[in-house]
């Protein structure tokens, strides 16, 4: 057998014992030295799997029979948790998921970045895992005649027609519920994509934690919509919290859940939500954090690692809406936020606006052409936030904040991975990094958020 032959063949039973966990959540094996994955299986566990695909590198198996399951291993709740790709732990017990979550960050810090001796703090969690999501994003098809609503199968876009959805909040799932109903009484046709016909594609409905208010977002391959007052009053009867009825026209063959129109079929433009003692407009299309519970956790531990004392200048490079902006700005002498979004800066100033805060300035346009624009006017900031996306920062923004010297960095992450790279850069630039927390804002999934704290290193 050559060395490029895997000694394993698809199709083939095998024995194996987990070792690790993949980013993806899948159960990581080796056999004759050969690295196998294997979807909801466990570390500790040993299993019969059925090999499904092989590369030179690496293959895919599937779980046949658990010899002996994991401490870990839990009894999923969803009963299309097997078909639906939402979730990928609920096998697994959430304390688990925790600790998996810490060393997913602890072996990417040292693994990637070389980052070897700052301390990750356990995983910050939640005492109730479950319907913690304030906004569901439901595409919406057709079968055998009937409209259906729910999420795509893993790794295919063939829709799970669901009922519920138990990391949704409740009145997310009985509206996406009612909507479907409605379609079908009305006759409103489910989008097809492979055709590119029908009219409804998504139903998206956001709800406001702790104003109580909802709303439903009916995007469409076209503005007609059939029936539109009779589902707008149908709608109002059955929600009474419901604020705001929008459409957005998505005309495109694309993914992309968003088309560029978006007009108010009833009620207000915005719904609003807070977060500890700040209060946000929400439109249709604003990014605001899934999760406010553990958004509160953690924003205050990026308030905490900014150790700020009402003197400091802060940079906030990603700022998006103004989320994390606005809470530095309690704490801060003043607080300048940049995003490349136009729509989002609107949303920051009003949100500063709506809280009375006078203390910020926005910005629209890429972080590393801002800040420097920012630099020759004079501003030196004490502290910067970084909160970008899965890329992690732009390499110009990373020689920047180099160039600039605050006395501290946060960084907020999404990506474990490209954190670790964006460190191991700011470390050998003079930085030094103090701790890194993992928050997570996720539950039932293999996505963690962090916040590493660094300081500068004296004569630097």
């Amino acid at each position: 057998m050559s060395k490029t032959t895997p000694p394993v063949q698809k199709n083939e039973i095998i024995h194996v014992t987990i070792t690790d966990l993949s980013h993806q959540g899948a159960g990581v094996a080796k056999h004759e030295g050969y690295t196998l994955f294997i979807p909801k299986a466990l570390p500790g566990e040993t299993c019969e799997v059925k090999v499904t695909k092989t590369s030179k590198g690496y293959g895919f198996a599937r779980l046949i029979h658990i010899h002996e399951p994991s401490s870990d291993r839990t009894e999923a709740p969803c009963p299309i948790y097997n078909t639906c790709g939402g979730c990928q732990l609920q096998h697994m017990t959430y304390e688990g998921q925790l600790r998996y979550k810490q060393k997913q960050v602890s072996d990417a810090l040292e693994r990637l970045g070389g980052i070897t001796d700052v301390p990750v703090h356990p995983t910050l969690g939640m005492d109730h895992p479950w319907r913690y999501r304030n906004k569901s994003q439901v595409p919406v098809g057709e079968r055998d005649g009937k409209v259906i609503a729910g999420f795509y199968q893993e790794r295919s876009h063939r829709i799970v027609d669901m009922q519920e959805c138990i990391i949704q909040n409740e009145h997310n799932d009985e509206i996406v519920q009612k909507v479907k109903d409605l379609a079908n009484h009305y006759g409103i046709r489910g989008y097809d994509e492979e055709k590119h016909r029908g009219t409804l594609r998504h139903v998206v409905v956001r709800y406001g934690r702790q104003s109580g208010e909802l709303m439903v977002v009916f995007v469409t391959r076209d503005e007609a919509l059939p029936n539109k007052k009779n589902l707008i009053e149908d709608i109002r009867k059955a929600f009474p919290a419901v604020k705001s009825i929008v459409q957005n026209i998505n005309p495109k063959r694309t993914n992309v859940i968003f088309g560029d129109k978006t007009k108010v079929l009833w009620g207000e433009e915005y719904i609003y939500d807070s977060i500890g003692a700040i209060k946000f407009a929400i439109s249709a299309r604003s990014f605001y954090q899934v999760n406010p519970e553990q958004t509160k956790v953690l924003y205050d531990k990026t308030l905490e690692y900014a150790n700020l004392t009402g003197s400091e200048t802060v940079i906030d490079a990603y700022c998006g809406i103004g989320t994390i902006s606005l809470f530095l700005a309690q704490q801060a002498k003043h607080v300048y936020g940049v995003e490349i979004v136009p729509e989002a800066i609107s949303d920051a100033k009003r949100n500063a606006e709506l809280n009375g805060l006078t203390n910020t300035d926005f910005a629209v346009g890429e972080a590393e052409n801002v800040i420097p624009w920012w630099a020759a006017q004079g501003i030196r900031p004490d502290v910067f936030v970084v909160d970008p996306p899965r890329k992690g920062c732009d390499e110009k923004l990373l020689n920047t904040m180099l160039e600039m010297k605050p006395k501290r960095i946060v960084y907020v992450s999404c990506n474990p991975a490209t954190l670790a790279r964006d460190l191991k850069v700011l470390e050998e630039g003079g930085y030094k990094t103090k701790q890194v927390q993992p928050v997570d804002m996720f539950p039932q999934s293999t996505h963690v958020e962090c916040i590493s704290q660094l300081i500068l290193k004296e004569g630097n």
